[in-house]
Formats: C-alpha cells, sequence, structure tokens
C-alpha cells in the first residue's frame, strides 16, 4: 500500500503540472519544482500556463496548501517520491539529455534514502538504467537497496476531452522487484489502470514505439494526399469510405503537418539508439522527411491560387486560423500551422493570425485578425490550419472571399469559394 507521502515534480510543464493535479486529488501534497522562475511565479499568482489545468485549479490547489511551486530543490528532503517530468529535445536529430541530467544534478544533493525516483520524460532504451542509475549511486547510494529507482513513461494527450488522464493505463518499470513495487503503489493509487512491464528498457522503447507509429501513420496519409490532390480526388471521402471496412484499417487524416513535443521528436530517439545498435529504422526517417515537407505544400497551394488570382505576393493578405500545433491547445512548439505562416511571410505575404487558444505573444512580428466580416473580406484566403473548437465556421466561409481548409471543416458547405487541401 502507498502511503499519502509528499511528491516532488520535477518540470511543470505539459506532463508535469496535470500530473500534480491529479495527486492533489488523490490526496497527495506536490511539491512543484521548476527552474523557470516566471513559471512559479505565474503559478504563485494563481494563474495557469496550460489549457488542461485551470486558473481555478491552480488557486484551489495553493489554497488549500496541497501545491507548492518553487525553483528551490531542497523541497525535495522532504518527499517521499520524486518524478522527473522534463523536455528531452533533439538537436541536430541526436537526442538531448540535459534537462534530465540537470534535473538528477539538482536533486542529488537532497536525495536520500528510502526515497522513490522516478522518470516520465521520455527517452531512448537504455536511459535509466545507463545513466540515471549510475548518476544515483555516484553519491554512495545503492539503487534498489537505500534509494528506488523506477521509469513510467508519461502517455498525457493534451488537450484531449476524449480521454482524461487518469483513465490512460500507466506503464511502470523499475531496476528491481522492490523498485516496481513502490512505483506500481504510487501510481495504482492515481491511475485506474497499471500496466506492469520487466525493464525500464521495455517502459522506454513503449513510448518510442507509440509515438513512431503516429509519426509514420501520420506522414503517410499526408504524403499519401499529396496524390490525392493532383488528381483532384478527395483524401476526406476516401477515408470516410475505407474506415467503413470492420476490421484491418484505422483511419488518419491529413494536416498541416505533425507537430508538438513528442510526435516529430521521440521517434528519433529510437532512430537514434537504432543507428548505435547497427539497426537503421529507415521508415522512421522517410516519414520525418515527409512531414517536413508537409507545410512547404501548404504554403504553396497558398502561394499558386495568389498567382492563378494575379495577386502580387508582397500585396496578399492572409488570414491564418490556428497557429498551434494541434487543436485546443496553447502550445506552439514545433507547429507545423506555424511552419506555414512562416513560410508564407518569408514570400514576404502579409499574414495575420486568428487563434482563441493561443493567447501568448505571437512570434515573427505577427499581428492578430479577429472573424469580424469586415475583416475577413480584407483578405484575399482565410486559412484555416486548425480546427479550435467553438468557432463558427459557416459565418467564416460566408465573408470570406476565399477559404483554403487544411482540416475539412467545410465538408457540409457548398456555398462559398471553398479550396480544400
Amino acid at each position: 500500500m502507498c502511503t499519502k507521502g509528499n511528491v516532488a515534480i520535477i518540470g511543470l510543464g505539459y506532463v508535469g503540472l496535470p500530473l500534480a493535479s491529479l495527486l492533489v486529488d488523490k490526496g497527495y501534497v506536490v511539491l512543484g519544482i521548476d527552474t523557470d522562475i516566471k513559471k512559479v511565479e505565474r503559478l504563485n499568482a494563481k494563474k495557469s500556463y496550460l489549457t488542461d489545468v485551470s486558473d481555478f485549479k491552480v488557486s484551489e490547489m495553493i489554497d488549500n496548501q496541497k501545491f507548492i511551486p518553487s525553483s528551490d530543490y531542497s523541497l525535495i528532503s522532504s518527499a517521499q517520491s520524486i518524478i522527473i517530468c522534463v523536455p528531452t529535445p533533439l538537436r541536430e536529430k541526436v537526442p538531448d539529455l540535459s534537462y534530465i541530467i540537470s534535473a538528477v544534478q539538482g536533486i542529488l544533493p537532497y536525495l536520500k534514502r528510502e526515497q522513490l525516483l522516478i522518470l516520465e520524460s521520455s527517452t531512448y532504451p537504455g536511459t535509466t538504467n545507463d545513466l540515471i542509475k549510475p548518476l544515483v549511486e555516484s553519491k554512495g547510494l545503492k539503487v534498489g537497496k537505500d534509494i528506488f529507482l523506477a521509469y513510467s513513461p508519461e502517455r498525457i494527450n493534451p488537450g484531449s476531452k476524449d480521454v482524461s488522464l487518469v483513465d490512460i493505463p500507466k506503464v511502470v518499470s523499475g531496476i528491481s522487484t522492490e523498485c516496481l513495487q513502490r512505483v506500481s503503489d504510487l501510481y495504482g493509487s492515481i491511475f485506474k489502470t497499471i500496466v506492469k512491464v520487466s525493464s525500464p528498457r521495455v517502459a522506454e522503447f513503449v513510448k518510442m514505439l507509440e509515438n513512431s507509429q503516429r509519426l509514420i501513420n501520420i506522414s503517410f496519409i499526408n504524403e499519401v494526399n499529396l496524390l490525392a490532390n493532383k488528381m483532384n480526388i478527395s483524401i476526406w471521402e476516401v477515408i470516410e469510405a475505407a474506415k467503413t471496412k470492420p476490421i484491418g484499417f484505422t483511419p488518419y487524416y491529413p494536416s498541416a503537418g505533425v507537430g508538438g513535443h513528442c510526435i516529430p521528436i521521440d521517434p528519433f530517439f529510437l532512430s537514434w539508439i537504432g543507428m548505435k545498435e547497427g539497426v537503421p529504422l529507415t521508415m522512421i526517417h522517410q516519414a520525418g522527411i515527409i512531414n517536413e515537407k508537409i507545410p512547404y505544400f501548404v504554403a504553396e497551394k497558398v502561394i499558386q491560387h495568389l498567382q492563378a488570382k494575379n495577386i502580387p505576393l508582397h500585396d496578399a493578405k492572409i488570414g491564418a486560423i490556428g497557429i498551434t500545433y494541434k487543436k485546443d491547445i496553447n502550445d506552439i512548439r514545433e507547429s507545423a500551422p506555424l511552419k506555414v505562416v512562416q513560410l508564407l511571410q518569408k514570400e514576404k505575404i502579409n499574414v495575420s493570425v486568428y487563434d482563441p487558444i493561443y493567447q501568448e505573444e505571437l512570434p515573427n512580428g505577427l499581428t492578430r485578425f479577429s472573424l469580424q466580416p469586415n475583416q475577413l473580406r480584407a483578405l484575399d484566403i482565410t486559412l484555416i490550419l486548425i480546427d479550435h473548437s467553438n468557432i463558427e465556421w459557416g459565418d467564416i466561409i460566408a465573408h470570406s472571399n476565399c477559404v483554403m481548409d487544411t482540416q475539412n471543416v467545410t465538408r457540409d458547405y457548398t456555398e462559398g469559394h471553398i479550396i480544400r487541401i
């Protein structure tokens, strides 16, 4: 059984903050550590920066003294469990584990016997055993006896309203039997389903496999859409018909490209370790190439339309709807829609943005437009890149000179000038 001791979370981003919220809901006190002072200040001001955790929830957790945001690593000395949820970016297609290393180094001075240390960050198979374990044992603590080291891949789906975090089965692993038992006890008190695997290497591979499969499938449908577009065939209609087959077909849908902090990145951790092991994963490599060229395809369709209408690029006005990397979240990291916008800007095209979810400062000197009829009529093209909820598409179509749709939100509309990509 798991006693309700304090839990420290290192990294309060899209994984750490929702996990903190879930832990508090289950009766834990969470010590939230993040080196980003602005994040900590914002949380202590009872303001959230994620769509998945409301201002009200942050305020409630802090007011009830169940959540303590800080940049002070010394707080972890009072924690029973420590969970690392820091980013793992790529640098030139090579895994960058500096955030993990920095987090562990921050923890080490305050690490004490009997604590459970869990890594949740997405990483290649072997990281927990080959990197984290030696760092911990460099302090003179024996993993499996003094410190209990585990790996459990984060599986959150930001912005999802279909499946809540607590309902997503939690894959868990440990360096030893006792490590596995302790991480199972903790997460078993939070999540509805626990999936035990034999080693951290297996658990690390799980996350890599999940996101590699998704990258390959989405890149495939995006590439096939290039052909369908060339042949003047609606790939959306093809998919709708194909998915009526009850077996053997899983629908994936085209877009402006795969984005975010997982799907375009994690597969290349697997590809990298594959190269080290002498097993090149060529399908991942090709999927990455396809994904990178899709924003260019979308931008080129916009340019072709302007040229067909004899509108000089430097005089053109484009309104892009949605710049986040996916629907209903406020995150623009690795955003394919943003890449499309930037490509148009490089052609000296005047691009403005409407995004009701992303309310932070816009990058690249971008400005915003509204959905007022007069502003829509002033645009040469209204370009739909993300289908955020609660947008009245009919009004947009009615007042736009031309709508270019990458999300098939116009499928039920026959009026207006609509180009479906």
